[in-house]
């Protein structure tokens, strides 16, 4: 036990892509699936036949105990093995994680699919770094912008039945400043009209437009 039993290498073959690693560097953040699974397996012989137990409370994602996605040891030279039916490639960021204590986020990557591995290994969607940030929130940003397309006067053209419903959508324009006039509401929607139009047409005329500029590139 101790120092000699933290520098044993681990293998994690994750959808048959095998990583290998020191036991000591997935203890490096404390909580997550892989420091449990490190701990919880440390005095068992590699030839062991029972899998270690899974995460308390383990996230929706698909588990140990589920047939498929979960793991399962078995000796290699010396070192552990398991198996996890994960996203292979995600996993590289998620070791490189453990490895370095910089969380990125691959670019070839949808961000749903980023969130559900995060979730799965039990790390925290906070401890991305802020130059994969933007990248990362991209796909929530889109589906915020497109929420506000939603309501009926927007989608249909009509002015709006009520003022202050007016002044609610152009607050989530990012156009506050479109306000209450003296030409009343059907003068106002005129006003709001053209800003609509910059939404799709000009993507930095609003935070709202740059938003959907960047959904739009997502589906391409």
């Amino acid at each position: 036990m101790g120092k000699l039993e933290d520098n044993e290498r681990v293998i994690l073959n994750v959808g048959g892509t095998r990583h290998e690693t020191y036991r000591s560097t997935l203890k490096t953040l404390p909580g997550t699936r892989l420091a449990l699974l490190a701990c919880e397996s440390q005095s068992e012989s590699p030839g062991g036949e029972e899998p270690p137990p899974p995460p308390p409370n383990p996230p929706p994602a698909g588990g140990c105990p589920e047939p498929g996605s979960g793991c399962s040891p078995r000796g290699s030279g010396g070192a552990s093995e398991f198996f996890f039916d994960r996203h292979p490639g995600v996993f590289a960021y998620v070791l490189n994680y453990y490895r370095t204590g910089k969380l990125h986020c691959p670019a070839d990557v949808c961000g749903p699919l980023f969130e559900e591995e995060l979730a799965f290994w039990g790390i925290d969607e906070t401890d991305v770094e802020p130059c994969c940030w933007m990248t990362y929130r991209q796909h929530r940003d889109a589906e915020e912008a497109l929420d506000i397309f939603e309501a009926p006067d927007l989608l249909t053209g009509e002015p709006p039945p009520d003022g202050d419903d007016d002044d609610l959508a152009a607050k989530r324009l990012g156009i506050e400043d479109v306000g209450a006039t003296a030409e009343g509401k059907g003068g106002r929607w005129r006003r709001l009209q053209p800003r609509v139009w910059a939404l799709f047409e000009d993507p930095y005329s609003s935070r709202a437009a740059r938003w959907i500029y960047d959904g739009s590139k997502l589906g391409m």
